[in-house]
């Protein structure tokens, strides 16, 4: 049974910095092979992809976070890391760990076939 379990979600202020981390286990295959992804809701609003990463760790970022966000692997700890520098109050949302294979990343979320549980991030003026 897949799991994907997000930690280091908080509050901070405008400008401040988190990082996000997502650990996997279950995986019918190696972690490695997974293209995966952090996505992002806010309240009323649609889920979004913030930062994809391929098994080759190619990247891809939404554009309001290009500059601020980075996203990363580290395949022998089988866990995603999301890296937010200079966070702004329209960053405020639940994020989400997600994986599957090209699909969630040529698609975005109705491509991922894995989510996790989700971790808040809420950002102050």
């Amino acid at each position: 049974q897949v799991q994907l379990v997000e930690l280091g979600g908080g509050s901070v202020q405008t400008g401040g910095s988190l990082t996000l981390s997502c650990r996997a286990s279950g995986f019918a295959a190696p972690f490695s092979s997974y293209y995966m992804g952090w996505f992002r809701q806010a309240p009323g609003k649609p889920r979004e992809g913030v930062g994809l990463i391929t098994p080759i760790s190619a990247t891809s970022y939404l554009g309001s976070v290009k500059g601020r966000f980075t996203i990363s692997r580290d395949n022998a700890k089988n866990t995603l890391y999301l890296q937010m520098d200079s966070l702004q109050p329209a960053d405020t949302a639940m994020y989400y760990c997600a994986a599957g294979g090209s699909d969630c990343y040529v698609r975005g979320a109705s491509g991922c076939s894995d989510w996790g549980q989700g971790t808040q991030v809420t950002v102050s003026s």
